[in-house]
């Protein structure tokens, strides 16, 4: 059993109760769960007339068989980080986007993942928990349900899911630390570009400087928020924008891409409890462009 609770008081009025407040199980996956008959009474398939006792252990199973048919399985090299039967964390090159699109229907992580899933007949949906720009490299989380997507969403969304990068930076920052608090915004006719806009939602973004040559600063950043483009528009904000932002600044020929890397994320794992600490090597083309 994925999930168990074992009753020990009469707070509880009924089954959906108990799910929703100790395992933060949303009503539509309650619905599913309850339809699929993955909710257990003390190792039985619950009916739901049963009268609940003290001693009773309620438990869940989240496996189900799902249809990914709607994602092309295309055979590539993940660079796995973290793996377990929740999971499937990765570590994403520069160059290659996240999820299909109209421009990249077979060439994307997912695509990778599929494939991987196809590999070990792992018959699950394609559940990306967080994204990451084509160009930015990285860790990135694939959840191998839905409880464990919406949980670690609902995390982010709480601030108990931390989310560290490292980039490079045009120029020499007059302080080497310090917060960005301004609001960010789409920016109006485009899609993509995004502003800073007192009417934008809250975004606050920490950093500090870890070194500096040749007129560039390799910054530490840690996310407050997780706006789309968030470090990017941020470091245009402070008048130094990522070296090779061709969106936000100039491109560079230093190196091929914006020099932004999602380093390291913290987070309590939904089943286990476990604090997860996850850690990402800074690439290649970064450290060279910083060294000069």
């Amino acid at each position: 059993m994925d999930l168990e609770y074992k009753i020990t008081s009469t707070k509880y009025d009924n089954i959906k109760q108990i799910l929703k407040e100790e395992f933060g199980i949303s009503s539509r996956l309650f619905l599913k769960l309850k339809r699929e008959n993955h909710i257990y009474l003390n190792g039985k398939p619950i009916s739901y007339d049963n009268i609940l006792s003290d001693g009773d252990i309620i438990g869940v199973d989240l496996n189900f068989i799902e249809d990914n048919s709607n994602i092309v399985s295309t055979k590539m090299d993940l660079n796995i980080l973290y793996e377990d039967n929740y999971m499937l964390i990765l570590d994403k090159p520069s160059g290659i986007a996240v999820h299909p699109s109209l421009r990249h229907f077979e060439t994307t992580l997912s695509n990778g993942v599929k494939y991987y899933f196809d590999n070990i007949d792992l018959k699950r949906k394609i559940r990306i928990v967080n994204r990451l720009d084509k160009d930015t490299s990285g860790i990135v989380i694939f959840a191998k349900n839905e409880y464990i997507q919406e949980a670690l969403i609902s995390q982010m969304k709480n601030d108990t899911f931390q989310k560290e990068y490292i980039g490079i930076l045009v120029g020499l920052l007059d302080k080497k630390s310090g917060t960005i608090d301004a609001p960010i915004a789409r920016k109006e006719n485009s899609i993509i570009e995004r502003c800073i806009d007192k009417n934008g939602q809250p975004s606050i973004t920490h950093y500090d400087v870890i070194k500096e040559n040749n007129n560039l600063s390799l910054v530490h950043f840690k996310l407050e928020t997780g706006r789309t483009h968030q470090i990017r528009v941020h470091s245009k904000f402070l008048g130094h924008p990522i070296l090779g932002d061709t969106l936000y600044g100039t491109p560079s020929e230093i190196i091929s891409r914006q020099a932004l890397h999602s380093y390291k994320i913290r987070f309590i794992h939904p089943v286990t409890k476990k604090e997860m600490v996850i850690v990402s090597p800074i690439p290649n083309d970064i450290e060279k462009a910083i060294r000069g």
